[in-house]
């Protein structure tokens, strides 16, 4: 009898360490929602952190410098979001 060391079901996808890995995805859905017709502006405030939202992580890092590692994937990972959200909306629009 074999025994399968890999719990996953094969065709599985491997499980994510960070959530940091699939920026694609997430630009994938706000653009679903830009052709949908929800705001451009909107939706890009919703990908964007905000100037006071960093301010906080900065003031929480100082306390924390694990914290900080953090802040900054966040802010690299959202950074990322919204260039892939702004190319998807750019390749929308009419060639002019």
């Amino acid at each position: 009898m074999d025994v399968n060391p890999n719990p996953l079901p094969l065709g599985a996808p491997a499980p994510r360490a960070s959530g940091f890995e699939a920026p694609e995805q997430e630009a994938a859905f706000f653009f679903g929602l830009f052709l949908r017709g929800y705001s451009y502006q909107d939706l890009r405030r919703d990908i964007e952190v905000p100037a006071e939202v960093q301010t906080q992580w900065q003031r929480t890092a100082l306390r924390d410098p694990g914290f900080a590692t953090l802040a900054e994937q966040m802010l690299a990972y959202r950074r990322r979001v919204l260039a892939i959200f702004q190319s998807l909306v750019a390749s929308e629009s009419p060639v002019q």
